[in-house]
């Protein structure tokens, strides 16, 4: 394959500046609100394997995470175990409802402390309609394509289609341009016990289970997941 190098004017490029650009605003821009249009909380919780767009990253993990919103714009941070160090994500958006339909646009870097992953920047789009979802990222991963060479990154898009109706949840997503693997997520989350639980049944395809049958081939997987999780308001 040949190199895929990304230079400073690839469309990547820019759609990732747009990312930092969005956060960049959604940090600055609570300092103008008004105190009490600021509302903040945290969370914290576990997963008996914690998978990602379909990727198992690591079983058995726990998290916490802290959230900003004031008005249209949000930001925040989420940190989780995945083994070899900590993932910490870092996101702001700004989003609104237009008759009904809620749109979004905002930005996302993925970064790691040990050797687990490379760093990732995403534009994250959004829409929402009633109990119907849709996300699109454009993204960029530190991390050469087949075929490339040291220095080079990856280009990515990611996309998925989610339906939620009281407490169950289904959601179908893919990857495409330098990363491969779709999967099918079905889930139900309740409160109990003033704690929010979740179990969900995760069908990735032979991509992206990073599984082989007998003969050494490829093949899909099927994983079932709980998880236990708490929100604390701060202000």
């Amino acid at each position: 394959m040949t190199s895929t190098r990304t230079t400073l004017t690839s469309p990547t490029t820019r759609v990732v500046r747009i990312a930092m650009a969005t956060i960049a605003l959604a940090l600055c821009a609570p300092l103008g609100a008004d105190a009490q249009e600021v509302e903040v909380s945290a969370n914290a919780g576990w997963v008996s394997q914690y998978f990602y767009r379909g990727y198992l990253q690591k079983t058995s993990s726990a998290s916490a995470g802290l959230d900003l919103s004031a008005g249209a714009l949000s930001l925040g941070t989420w940190l989780a175990d995945v083994g070899d160090g900590t993932e910490i994500d870092l996101f702001g958006s700004v989003g609104g409802d237009l008759g009904g339909l809620n749109l979004s646009i905002g930005g996302t870097a993925y970064l790691y402390t040990g050797l687990f992953d490379e760093t990732y920047l995403e534009v994250n789009l959004g829409a929402g309609y009633g109990p119907m979802s849709v996300e699109f990222s454009i993204g960029q991963w530190d991390s050469p394509p087949a075929g490339g060479t040291v220095g080079d990154k990856s280009d990515y898009w990611f996309a998925a289609v989610t339906a939620e109706h009281e407490g169950f949840y289904g959601t179908v997503g893919s990857f495409g341009s330098d990363l491969d693997g779709a999967y099918g997520e079905v889930g139900y989350g309740f409160s109990a016990a003033d704690l929010d639980w979740t179990i969900a049944g995760i069908l990735n395809d032979s991509l992206a289970s990073n599984l082989v049958n007998r003969d050494g081939d490829p093949t899909p997987g099927l994983t079932l997941v709980f998880g236990v999780g708490k929100t604390f308001g701060i202000n």
